[in-house]
């Protein structure tokens, strides 16, 4: 069982292995589509999923600034970041996908934590049961895909951390 995070949570430990998974409410009931599939393609690959942290923010455009800080603190050695940002008729949601790509981007590079991106941005998307259901659907291939991604990661980073110097 993934452990959920809430702010009294003190990890045990410091453990390379250790997955921090932030998933956004915005439209929650498809995001979570992806955070079951993902979870489930860790627990079929590895057994457990208790490597793994869930953490909640309410949108996509929190998801850097919790990524940042779960960087800092040394404790995950892949971050998986899920979220759905769509056109809400009002405004362009461009900026807020560009926003939070570009920042999770910059900031793998800068801390040297790898940040697998499951936040997606629909060209089209309209609240009926079409949509719904094809975009759950869509989100549980990406979760199973970032599992795969995620654990591949960690296979390169053993690899490279039992790597002698030249």
């Amino acid at each position: 069982m993934p452990r959920n995070i809430d702010a009294s949570y003190n990890p045990i430990g410091k453990s390379n292995q250790n997955i921090a998974f932030i998933g956004a409410k915005w439209h929650q009931d498809i995001v979570a589509q992806g955070r079951n599939s993902f979870l489930q393609e860790v627990e079929r690959q590895t057994g457990s999923t208790q490597q793994v942290d869930i953490f909640d923010v309410p949108g996509s455009y929190e998801i850097p600034f919790l990524a940042k800080r779960l960087s800092e603190s040394q404790n995950y050695a892949v971050i998986v970041a899920a979220g759905f940002v769509v056109d809400g008729g009002i405004y362009r949601h461009e900026f807020v996908a560009n926003a939070v790509i570009d920042a999770m981007m910059r900031l793998q590079l800068e801390t040297g934590v790898p940040i697998i991106s499951m936040v997606l941005t629909p060209k089209v998307f309209n609240d009926h049961p079409e949509h719904i259901q094809f975009f759950s659907e869509h989100f549980k291939t990406k979760g199973r895909e970032a599992a795969v991604a995620c654990l591949n990661t960690l296979q390169n980073l053993n690899l490279i951390s039992k790597r002698p110097a030249a």
